[in-house]
């Protein structure tokens, strides 16, 4: 069964209801992004830093020590799971649009690439491989500009005419 542009035909009820979930699902994200820019990790020293620590800085604004393996894997693990569920509900409602295959296809599949990316590059950077947090910084901001593009597009689309 093709879903190609059937979204713009839901009922008023539904279109609402997805549009509200784009809403607030956005919120959620951004606070997310706001908690990433307090610990200062929204650049890649940041990253750094977050994660190995700073005490070996003998002036700084906060002492930060390197993460332990539970709290790793506990990051790791929170992260990776509700950051799927996120896109994966987020690319369904993409599914629905009328956008051109090839493009639906980028937006829904990307962000998963982004995920194994960004989380795993998060492990071995807390490992030593202190490069990957250039590619933590480029897979978590490709990660953002796709759930822009994808929920800006889901509700452009939930409200075109039939």
């Amino acid at each position: 069964m093709e879903l190609h542009g059937r979204i713009h035909t839901l009922p008023k009820y539904v279109k609402q209801f997805i549009a509200a979930f784009i809403i607030v699902l956005s919120i959620g994200y951004f606070t997310g992004l706001q908690f990433v820019r307090q610990t200062e990790s929204d650049h890649p020293a940041g990253i750094e830093e977050n994660y190995l620590g700073n005490e070996d800085i003998e002036e700084v604004e906060v002492m930060k020590f390197k993460k332990g393996e539970r709290e790793m894997l506990t990051i790791l693990h929170t992260h990776i799971l509700s950051i799927s569920f996120i896109f994966f509900l987020l690319g369904g409602l993409v599914s629905l649009t009328s956008l051109p295959k090839k493009w639906k296809a980028f937006l829904m599949i990307e962000p998963f690439v982004s995920i194994i990316l960004t989380f795993g590059g998060i492990y071995l950077l807390w490992k030593g491989w202190l490069w990957m947090k250039w590619i933590v910084m480029i897979s978590g901001t490709l990660m953002t500009l796709v759930f822009i593009a994808a929920s800006l597009l889901v509700l452009v689309q939930l409200f075109k005419k039939q």
